[in-house]
């Protein structure tokens, strides 16, 4: 083989023997580009995701907060409603214990709660009381209690009518006025719901 030949065929294997490691090199880069690449992708999906459960995370609290508040206000506003329809209910109610008293029932009433307390003193020294709005049946209640008897008193205080006794040896006090068992009822009274057809 000549020179020519010999520096050709050298050349030819020089070429060769760098193109193939150029080609391991650019290979071996192209593989670390690659992984490179899916591992910055791998994070930026993690970071997405993380962002993205903590703004949905953020929006689920900001709307669990308005619920909240909206949930709020509309239980104040239903009971401001039921505190005004308990007035107006516990209004309507007194005016017909008013009407009521002016009945003959009221005045058979009264005379039951009366007889009872009397009975429950079993002779001890007992002070009745009705309310002052009831004067007028003073005499008519006396006339039926002189078997017992004992003179109902006018009281000093109101209490919308019924009666009221004092057993003071025992120290009781027989409370069946009408504000007293109204005042128990506006008190105990809650709305339960449900419908009214």
């Amino acid at each position: 083989m000549k020179t020519e030949q010999k520096l050709q065929h050298f050349y030819d294997l020089s070429i060769a023997s760098a193109q193939e490691d150029a080609k391991k090199l650019i290979e071996k880069q192209q593989r670390a580009l690659d992984q490179a690449y899916n591992e910055h992708v791998a994070m930026k999906n993690r970071q997405a995701d993380a962002e993205l459960k903590a703004e949905s995370d953020k929006l689920k609290r900001e709307f669990n907060k308005e619920v909240s508040a909206e949930q709020l206000l509309i239980k104040r506003q239903i009971s401001d409603i039921q505190a005004n329809l308990k007035e107006k209910l516990f209004l309507e109610v007194t005016e017909k214990l008013n009407k009521f008293k002016e009945t003959q029932e009221y005045q058979d009433m009264l005379y039951r709660h009366i007889t009872a307390a009397i009975e429950f003193a079993a002779g001890d020294e007992m002070v009745i009381y009705i309310d002052p709005s009831d004067e007028h049946l003073l005499a008519p209640l006396t006339e039926r209690l002189k078997d017992a008897d004992i003179i109902p008193m006018i009281s000093r205080e109101s209490f919308m009518g019924g009666m009221r006794a004092v057993i003071r040896s025992k120290n009781i006090l027989i409370d069946n006025s009408y504000s007293t068992l109204l005042g128990d009822e506006k008190e105990k009274f809650t709305f339960d719901g449900g419908c009214c057809l």
